[in-house]
């Protein structure tokens, strides 16, 4: 049966979400963590970027605010544009202009970090995220969220 209009919605306040770092000039705000993937607004600093990376599941991207170029096919990226990336994607991109990029981020499986000779230097995925999430709650004395943690 389809839900009904009683059915919660559970809305989540994210313009009162602080911004958790997750590197120099990146940082994350956690939407939803599922089996096998997750939901989170990205912010990166002007200039900052994604290191080189691959996708094992599909990646949408839709863009809010700033820009970001796609390193290797020069591609821009701005505000109200989507990008699709499926399983298997490798790239790189930063942010560029004079303010920061955000992207909604819809990431299934894990991301592989990548080097020059295309080995895996480092990997995330639903689980070091959540962790890096719970973390940064326990560090700051907040209640994590259900409904981030899908457990809602």
């Amino acid at each position: 049966m389809a839900g009904r209009a009683s059915d919660p919605a559970f809305p989540l306040d994210t313009e009162g979400m602080d911004w958790i770092a997750t590197g120099p000039g990146k940082s994350f705000r956690p939407l939803r963590f599922e089996a096998g993937g997750w939901t989170e607004l990205m912010r990166l600093e002007p200039g900052s970027g994604v290191p080189l990376h691959r996708h094992s599941g599909e990646v949408h991207a839709y863009c809010l605010i700033g820009s970001r170029e796609i390193l290797g096919t020069g591609e821009i990226a701005g505000p109200g544009s989507y990008v699709y990336e499926p399983g298997g994607t490798i790239d790189a991109w930063q942010a560029i202009g004079d303010q920061p990029c955000v992207l909604h981020l819809k990431v299934a499986g894990r991301i592989d970090y990548l080097d020059a000779d295309g080995q895996v230097i480092d990997t995330i995925d639903a689980a070091s995220q959540r962790e890096a999430y719970l973390g940064w709650c326990a560090e700051h004395g907040t209640e994590p969220a259900a409904r981030i943690l899908g457990e809602d």
